[in-house]
């Protein structure tokens, strides 16, 4: 759920605060997919449909979309369902992010393949 603390001026919340919601999801997505620790390269094709507010509840989901050697890219939908309205849900964003599976030292390590 979305707080107040996350809301700007207009009375919706700030698009930074869903793009690192969002950094986060895809963070999770690539490590179910073989990745370990990752450090985010690129966030794509960032499209924001529609505004989020205060009250609503965001759903995060992702897909993946392509694993290179050491590097991961994966898709993250954003849904939100109105406070009042929970079975209404709406897609309000959408991002391509782009990963380095990295050791502890930083330096860029191959992903391990999963079936």
């Amino acid at each position: 759920m979305l707080h107040p603390r996350d809301t700007s001026p207009n009375g919706t919340i700030f698009g930074g605060v869903i793009l690192s919601y969002i950094d986060q999801a895809g963070a999770i997505e690539a490590r179910l997919h073989g990745a370990d620790r990752v450090v985010t390269v690129a966030m794509e094709k960032v499209v924001f449909h529609a505004p989020v507010h205060v009250g609503d509840l965001a759903s995060f989901y992702g897909e993946l979309v392509r694993v290179g050697r050491t590097s991961i890219t994966v898709k993250i939908v954003v849904e939100v369902a109105p406070a009042r309205e929970r079975s209404a849900t709406t897609r309000v964003t959408e991002a391509e992010i782009t990963y380095v599976n990295v050791d502890e030292t930083g330096v860029p390590t191959p992903i391990p393949r999963t079936s």
